[in-house]
């Protein structure tokens, strides 16, 4: 069974009737328990057991003899959740798994029951399923947790304004009297987005337009000690800015390498493990994309608008917004997107423990 999805909306809805929780930024999971089987599914249906060996004895201890859950496997740090470690879990060895599960454990947010027994709570009134999930879990312990829920909008509010810090990446809005509906989109999320001023120094062709389309830029901010980071892309261009951007990148090409801060990540073999990080390099994620870039003279700048930050890189992939010939390069730095985590996360975990 496919988990309820959730469109995006840039504010808290209006009206009463609604049900407010922080949206965690993790692994979308339906927990499946019947007796000594646990089943850990991925929001795409597909099994996530072998990745997160630590949950499943908990599991068998804590949740309810027969149940399906709805929630979200999340690492968390010292200064919020970890999403890369997460990444890090889908690994092909089962060796590497163990390492990192006893390095980094992951826990699991809970925020809807589905079903208990033998009744099926999906057709069941959203405020009541989640009655029922806080009966259940009234004892909740690590690794499991409840998410906090509202329907005060001003709580709600706040949560929003402060909570991306912790890598909390928004708000969900659920009708308290909706249904459980599989795979449709019904719930709400709100999300930030914010807007930066980047260095654009490569890009990579479109897939089915090399030497013709632009498929996305390659992003840099300065650090403070004066070296360009690489900290996303951004793409989602219409097929006739995909071919303006051919000529409009043209003159910035020549000689592009001279000098440029990513000449060696440029020239070094896309089969390097050592630098999966950097434009252009496989990791066990790309999963046979084509991350081969062009260079570009490291003089334009982009302002593009972005949803979250995830360490030093953009969460998603960024928006294109406009041009700033007005920005000289140098000045793209961090410093724009500096958020301060905050301590909720630790309080969210520390309540329940």
């Amino acid at each position: 069974m496919l988990p309820m999805l959730a469109k995006r909306v840039g504010e808290l809805p209006p009206g009463k009737g609604w049900i407010f929780e922080p949206k965690w930024d993790g692994f979308r999971t339906v927990i499946f328990r019947d007796g000594d089987e646990v089943f850990i599914q991925s929001r795409d249906g597909k099994p996530l057991d072998r990745y997160f060996p630590e949950l499943n004895e908990p599991l068998k201890e804590q949740l309810p003899e027969r149940c399906v859950l709805d929630g979200e496997i999340v690492i968390a740090g010292a200064n919020g959740l970890e999403f890369e470690a997460l990444q890090l879990r889908l690994h092909p060895a089962a060796s590497r798994v163990k390492l990192l599960a006893g390095q980094m454990p992951a826990s699991v947010v809970f925020f809807d029951l589905l079903c208990e027994g033998t009744r099926d709570l999906r057709s069941v009134p959203f405020g009541e399923r989640r009655l029922a999930l806080e009966s259940v879990f009234a004892s909740v312990a690590p690794p499991f947790y409840l998410t906090p829920a509202t329907r005060d909008r001003g709580t709600a509010a706040d949560w929003f304004k402060r909570f991306e810090g912790a890598g909390l990446d928004g708000v969900m809005a659920k009708l308290e009297a909706g249904v459980y509906e599989p795979n449709k989109r019904v719930m709400l999320k709100v999300k930030h987005e914010r807007e930066c001023d980047c260095v654009v120094a490569g890009f990579r062709w479109h897939k089915n337009g090399e030497g013709t389309a632009i498929g996305s830029l390659l992003l840099g901010l300065y650090d403070d000690a004066g070296n360009l980071e690489h900290v996303g892309v951004c793409a989602s261009f219409t097929d006739v800015k995909r071919q303006e951007l051919v000529k409009f990148l043209a003159p910035y090409r020549a000689n592009s390498l001279d000098g440029h801060p990513w000449k060696e990540w440029a020239q070094q073999s896309a089969t390097d493990a050592g630098a999966q990080r950097k434009p252009g390099m496989a990791s066990r994620w790309s999963q046979g994309k084509d991350l081969t870039w062009e260079p570009l003279r490291p003089e334009l700048v982009v302002e593009v608008s972005y949803d979250h930050m995830q360490g030093t890189r953009f969460r998603h992939t960024a928006q294109f917004r406009r041009w700033r010939p007005d920005k000289k390069p140098v000045d793209c730095d961090f410093a724009q997107l500096e958020v301060v985590p905050p301590h909720e996360l630790a309080a969210i975990f520390a309540t329940q423990r």
